[in-house]
């Protein structure tokens, strides 16, 4: 495995990080449970294969993930460094500490050594977050305690460049990032370099989409034809690439994907210009496909029903142009379910054509979202 300074914060990281939130499951009469033997199993893998970043929350797995992460690593805490989140619910700073003290008790620890403001967005933290005597302000207390070592964030804003006003405001107080980077997703690149340059530690979810991108791909696989084994190794040879990110966060629900990201994380091959042109190209290209259906330019918006279109197309094209129908479905499966995913999904339209009058591109937009539907709910 290989390792890394985290930013400014004095801790050496392994590259790849286990994120738990897709740990195993299995059938119990007659429906689908997490399995908590198995989940402590590949917790304890990781541990043995030299990853030492784990990253929970409290609802993930439906909440028995900082539970099953907990019961993995009581014997090796001091080896490892374990990620969670605060759900800021409130700007209340007693609200926060509750929040925190829940998580410890669940995590079997005295203390959190990455604690992330969850799923921010710049209205989250300016009104929220740096709310006076607020989570900030206890966080900071907290740290002082060394209950929490590092005061961390997730990024989770409809408009990337937000990120940068929340790295300037927070300076000084936030310690090290997490948010979405991916071969289809760099719209946070601009701010992963500057979280970089302020000397946070800057880790990224979904780099292989939980194992999802690392479905055999043709499109994905023919970015670098005869070069790759797999559509994994790809994902993950592209975020590592990256010198701006630390650690590449994967959601891994099997020892196979785990041992195959580790091989990956072992043996990082920064891939060179020309592969990078030629990714780039045919990324282009692919989003010219994809801008066939929608460009993303948002002058629907906003739908009367609540629906997202442009987000919604966007999942339909993981599936139309890169053949990756699973990671779509479980994008699309999301909708209305996680704090930055508070919209409708494609069932909720009435067909009224306000949509329609708006687009530039004169898209049947309401016979594509009954597509999208079909497919993704399918």
């Amino acid at each position: 495995m290989q390792y890394v300074e985290y930013g400014k914060t004095g801790v050496t990281v392994s590259r790849l990080g286990m994120g738990c939130m897709r740990l195993p499951m299995k059938e119990h009469e007659g429906k689908k449970v997490f399995d908590r033997e198995a989940g402590v199993a590949l917790i304890r893998r990781a541990v043995e294969l030299g990853v030492n970043y784990f990253d929970s929350a409290p609802y993930y797995c439906d909440k028995q993930s900082e539970g099953i992460l907990g019961e993995a690593v009581k014997d090796c805490r001091d080896k490892i460094y374990l990620s969670t989140k605060n759900p800021i619910e409130s700007s209340s700073g007693d609200d926060y500490e509750k929040r925190l003290e829940h998580s410890l008790k669940n995590l079997q620890t005295d203390h959190i050594d990455f604690y992330h403001f969850w799923g921010i967005s710049l209205d989250t933290f300016a009104n929220s977050v740096c709310a006076k005597d607020g989570p900030l302000d206890r966080a900071r207390k907290l740290r002082e305690q060394g209950i929490i070592k590092h005061i961390s964030f997730s990024f989770h804003d409809e408009k990337p460049d937000n990120l940068k006003e929340i790295l300037k405001r927070g300076e000084g107080s936030l310690e090290s990032m997490l948010g979405q980077y991916n071969l289809l997703d760099q719209s946070l690149t601009e701010g992963l370099t500057l979280a970089h340059e302020m000397g946070l530690g800057t880790a990224v979810m979904g780099p292989v989409g939980g194992g999802r991108l690392g479905a055999p791909s043709e499109a994905i696989q023919a970015l670098l034809p005869g070069k790759v084994h797999s559509s994994a190794e790809i994902a993950l040879r592209f975020v590592f690439t990256n010198q701006n990110i630390n650690i590449a966060l994967s959601g891994m629900s099997n020892i196979e994907q785990l041992e195959e990201n580790v091989k990956v994380a072992n043996d990082i091959r920064p891939l060179s210009e020309a592969e990078l042109s030629r990714m780039a190209a045919m990324l282009k290209e692919n989003e010219r496909l994809a801008g066939l259906y929608c460009t993303g330019c948002n002058y629907c918006m906003p739908c009367p029903q609540g629906i997202n279109i442009p987000a919604v197309f966007t999942m339909m094209n993981y599936h139309r142009v890169y053949k990756i129908t699973e990671f779509a479905r479980n994008n699309y499966a999301q909708i209305g379910t996680l704090p930055w995913m508070n919209y409708k999904n494609a069932a909720a339209c009435t067909e009224c054509g306000v949509c329609e009058q708006k687009c530039p591109q004169s898209l049947p937009i309401r016979e594509q979202l009954k597509e999208t539907h079909r497919v993704l709910a399918g």
